[in-house]
């Protein structure tokens, strides 16, 4: 059988691996919406609502060809480059909370990168086939490897795949930091949140860069142990 097995019984050492991963993305995600849920109680001392705070961003930066528009669910706020639109959950777009606000800030921060060029979002834009592709295949071809008697191609090249999908959330992590750093920096600027008030969007916005630290650190882990278990191609009996 696969090193990393090899006597130890049925005790897969490596399992660890998973354990610390899935508690980084838990932990990251209890921290994010209790951050968000506890800034959501605080209003802001303009009154202006996500939608309003992000036709007001939008605008001062001389973008008219973005359009903001809600959509259903919770924390479902994002930017879609290709219809130009920066879509905000109900609870962000009418909210006039500071972590509506922040969540509304953020997503315009992506616009901004778009109209300005941001390189690392095109580099995004452009590897979320491979990403597809590869997060679609990596587990049936490893699964599919194992199956037909641990054919050492089938799970190499699911590996392979895998790693497209770390790499991807790599390239992701830039992208969020500087759209946040843009949001935080602007809605200062231009009055929308002040005081203490910036320093609380702040902490919403840097809870929801945790998860996706959170995410690429378990992807990471995640490949690790597919190297360990698999990546020498070594059958042991």
């Amino acid at each position: 059988m696969y090193g990393g097995y090899y006597g130890m019984g049925f005790f897969d050492p490596t399992m660890i691996l998973l354990v610390i991963g899935t508690a980084l993305s838990l932990l990251a995600s209890a921290r994010v919406n209790s951050t968000f849920a506890k800034y959501s109680r605080v209003r802001s001392t303009t009154g202006m609502t996500g939608e309003e705070a992000a036709r007001r961003l939008l605008q001062s930066q001389g973008i008219y060809d973005v359009s903001v528009r809600p959509v259903s669910g919770s924390l479902t706020d994002h930017y879609d480059p290709r219809t130009k639109t920066v879509n905000l959950s109900e609870d962000v777009f009418r909210s006039a909370s500071v972590a509506a606000i922040g969540v509304a800030a953020h997503e315009c921060g992506h616009a901004i990168q778009d109209n300005r060029g941001y390189v690392p979002l095109r580099m995004r834009a452009a590897f979320v086939p491979v990403a597809n592709f590869g997060s679609k295949l990596s587990w049936p071809l490893i699964l599919l490897g194992l199956l037909m008697g641990g054919s050492n191609m089938l799970v190499r090249i699911g590996i392979w795949m895998f790693l497209m999908v770390v790499l991807f959330q790599l390239i992701t992590l830039p992208v969020e930091l500087n759209a946040s750093g843009r949001a935080v920096k602007l809605v200062d600027q231009l009055g929308i949140l002040s005081g203490q008030e910036v320093a609380q969007t702040r902490s919403v916005l840097g809870a929801a860069a945790m998860t996706y630290v959170a995410a690429a650190a378990a992807s990471i882990l995640q490949l690790l142990r597919l190297i360990i278990l698999f990546g020498g191609n070594r059958r042991r009996d």
